[in-house]
């Protein structure tokens, strides 16, 4: 089973971006994050074309999580659905098919350090932090998406450059280090432990003509879904081309043996 991950920065600005790409690569699933719209104005036809149900979780013009899959999910939950009262931002999107649980996550950018939204950040991550040690740790579960943490220096391109700013900040990495506490992993850096690779390059200053990126788009992996992982890579072809969005999709495949 292949399963995507793609922050594509607004579906309806790029939807034949989308579907072209959907057509080339042929994920089973595919986990999108700031789709940038009202849930009526996301473009189900061009998707539905393709063989993919649609569930979308947006809001308008900022936010927006979805997943896209040829089949129809078993269970849907949308927001953190903790009990408390639920996040103005839509940020987090799950859905169950068979004993798998996949979620695509839009985690806060957080502007600036030390900043109201950076708190709001690290808040948001305690919050998600309880979401996913209460989910079933006998089945798989997958989290796909934007994290917008760099875990480490070798995630990225000039790390003094960036140390101790947004996105590289230690209570950033601190908290993404939490989640992995939780009972997961970082899926591609275990595949991968010393290669450097990207999955978000800034538009300005020729960032990715340059290779000046940084890795915050990950898959996070509970132990058996990794058990069954055979495959992790950052499609970076996908991020050429004109107006293409500042993230790589990043694929995992799963064995459903």
């Amino acid at each position: 089973m292949k399963i995507a991950a793609w922050n594509v920065n607004s579906v309806r600005a790029r939807a034949e971006r989308l579907v072209d790409w959907l057509a080339s690569r042929d994920p089973d699933i595919a986990c999108l994050q700031e789709t940038k719209c009202e849930d009526h104005q996301f473009p189900f036809e061009l998707v539905g074309d393709l063989g993919y149900e649609v569930t979308h979780y947006g809001q308008k013009s900022y936010n927006g999580v979805a997943i896209l899959s040829k089949k129809r999910p078993d269970e849907v939950i949308a927001g953190f659905s903790d009990g408390a009262e639920e996040d103005a931002s839509r940020r987090i999107l799950w859905a169950r098919f068979g004993t798998l649980w996949v979620a695509s996550v839009y985690v806060p950018n957080g502007q600036s350090v030390g900043s109201d939204k950076y708190q709001y950040k690290l808040r948001w991550f305690e919050r998600f932090t309880k979401i996913l040690a209460s989910r079933p740790s006998d089945l798989p579960v997958i989290v796909g998406g934007d994290y917008n943490v760099a875990p480490a220096d070798l995630d990225v391109h000039a790390p003094e450059a960036w140390r101790n700013q947004t996105l590289c900040s230690e209570p950033e990495r601190a908290a993404f280090e939490l989640l992995l506490a939780q009972g997961y992993t970082d899926s591609f850096r275990a595949m991968h432990p010393d290669r450097q690779a990207f999955s978000w390059w800034d538009y300005r200053m020729l960032g990715f003509q340059k290779n000046r990126g940084l890795r915050i788009d990950h898959w996070l992996m509970n132990h058996v879904a990794y058990a069954k992982c055979t495959s992790v890579e950052i499609d970076r072809e996908a991020r050429k081309g004109d107006d293409p969005s500042d993230h790589a999709p990043i694929i995992c495949e799963i064995d459903q043996a």
